[in-house]
């Protein structure tokens, strides 16, 4: 299921690095939760259709942030907690709660990344987490093992790839800050093909990783 909030048009300058007020929001709205795991079981959007301005991105006319999940639980706590305080920042509140079923994809879908999707992993030997692209021939292969991880959790069956679309013209390697630490994720389209439920959890969890910070939304 997803949760599709629209918001009103900002009174403030919105900054570039806004994912963490979001993230903020979002726990606000949980209230008492236990979903600071190593795994995010969720996914969050970015806002969609923001003008480039000095300093920061502005929404005129509004936005669409989404809340994704196959966890009933938690879109009930979420709309619950919106109903209570809409407001996010920046002037910003929600105007409307829109709720979707997922949809039956089949065995396989191309999804395009609403927000960047993030590969990382650290190694061994290394002290740093390593960021990983489309280029690499291990990027698919995480990809896919962390969504097995993620069905795993719910005893979903875990047949299933997933893999960058390498018919994909030019993708996108964003630089984006949290928590002061830049993290470089790609926005590019993803074939997720294997058990139809599989297919489904994708577009409710998204792909890769932190997708509870909103990267690896897919539409």
């Amino acid at each position: 299921m997803r949760i599709y909030l629209q918001l009103s048009a900002n009174r403030e300058i919105v900054p570039f690095n806004y994912q963490q007020s979001l993230v903020g929001a979002f726990h606000k709205w949980l209230g008492e939760n236990e979903l600071h795991d190593d795994i995010s079981l969720y996914s969050l959007s970015w806002l969609s259709k923001g003008i480039p301005k000095k300093g920061g991105l502005d929404f005129p006319n509004g936005t669409t942030f989404y809340i994704s999940s196959p966890m009933e639980d938690l879109h009930q706590k979420a709309v619950s907690g919106i109903f209570k305080d809409q407001h996010i920042r920046w002037g910003m509140h929600v105007k409307e709660v829109i709720l979707k079923v997922t949809p039956d994809f089949g065995e396989r879908q191309q999804f395009k990344a609403q927000s960047p999707i993030l590969i990382k992993r650290q190694l061994a030997d290394e002290k740093y987490h390593r960021y990983f692209f489309p280029d690499h021939e291990l990027a698919d292969t995480y990809l896919t093992e962390t969504l097995q991880h993620k069905l795993q959790r719910f005893q979903f069956p875990t047949d299933v790839q997933v893999r960058f679309d390498r018919d994909y013209p030019k993708p996108i390697i964003k630089k984006n800050a949290f928590h002061h630490i830049d993290i470089k994720a790609t926005l590019c389209p993803v074939i997720v093909e294997g058990h139809p439920r599989a297919v489904q959890f994708a577009w409710e969890v998204g792909v890769g990783n932190s997708t509870g910070i909103g990267f690896g939304a897919l539409v």
